[in-house]
């Protein structure tokens, strides 16, 4: 199946000579919920501007839904509706004008059933009518979306769309992403927040100093790159480690009562019934012991340290 969103050989580099992006290649599929991690800087908010057609690209070829993103920019912005990260409204307007507002920018005729469905999705129908400046920041990025959506896309890019909103307003947030899905609108987004990847993801790609370093599906990714921990619950406080465990590489926690032992989860072999018996040699025993998954926030912080 052709992908919806096509980056080919991607570069952007300033008048300062200064190199945003460097050779991006990237596929995006139909229908998915693509999640790009990177740190500040790194290049996420420079390749959505681009390709949204907001910025120029210095080198390379961007095509969506099939169409050059240069040569067809009408066309290819037309499929693409953009939530940026800071909030810019109309404030003294209603919600059901400003979203209204937006689909007449791209040159659709008038479609209230449309506009009505979008604002009861995502729970704003009882604000239609409300002044933006009444409403609260949840809302208001609520009400961003509303208008990214005015116009029918196929793509949503979705840029940090939870910065500033609360907990329970993420989770909210997170569901009327689903439903985007399900209703047959690709969705990239990037995010601060690794557990809204790791929450809502199909695939994630990791970007750093302008290049994409991973793409992988969120599960293959978590089980090749993750590691398990089992913490040993100690009976007795235990001062320092003996010789013979150092081939382990335990950590002792600072009170002294619990071992943490780190294993690959890919090795054929994990060490733990090794371990178990030389703990017990070594006359260590434990009351309890429990396991734990690399979260798919410490794996990113190791790509991007390791940039590999």
């Amino acid at each position: 199946m052709q992908p919806i969103i096509s980056v080919s050989n991607l570069t952007k580099t300033y008048a300062s000579g200064f190199k945003a992006l460097n050779g991006i290649n990237l596929d995006i599929q139909r229908g998915e919920i693509f999640a790009l991690l990177g740190p500040n800087g790194a290049g996420k908010t420079t390749l959505i501007s681009i390709i949204c057609g907001i910025a120029n690209l210095s080198a390379g070829k961007v095509e969506v839904g099939g169409h050059d993103i240069n040569a067809d920019y009408r066309v290819a912005r037309s499929l693409i509706g953009l939530v940026p990260q800071e909030l810019h409204t109309d404030a003294f307007e209603s919600v059901w004008a400003t979203v209204s507002f937006s689909r007449g920018l791209f040159g659709k005729p008038k479609n209230p059933a449309h506009i009505e469905k979008v604002l009861k999705d995502l729970s704003l129908w009882d604000k239609k009518d409300n002044k933006i400046i009444t409403l609260s920041g949840g809302m208001k990025r609520r009400v961003m979306i509303a208008k990214a959506l005015s116009h029918e896309p196929q793509i949503l890019f979705l840029d940090e769309p939870t910065a500033g909103v609360d907990v329970e307003l993420r989770k909210g947030m997170w569901e009327v992403v689903r439903q985007l899905r399900e209703n047959g609108v690709t969705v990239i987004l990037t995010t601060h927040y690794i557990e809204e990847a790791e929450e809502m993801a199909d695939r994630i790609g990791v970007i750093n100093k302008g290049e994409i370093i991973l793409v992988e599906e969120k599960a293959k990714l978590m089980q090749k790159l993750g590691r398990k921990q089992l913490k040993l619950h100690l009976q007795g406080r235990l001062d320092t480690l003996p010789a013979t465990l150092a081939p382990y590489h335990l950590e002792l926690t600072e009170d002294g009562k619990e071992l943490i032992y780190t294993y690959d989860t890919q090795s054929e072999r994990t060490g733990i019934t090794t371990l178990l018996s030389d703990l017990r040699d070594a006359d260590i025993r434990f009351k309890d012991l429990s396991t734990t998954q690399s979260s798919l926030e410490e794996i990113f912080v190791n790509l991007v340290r390791t940039g590999a």
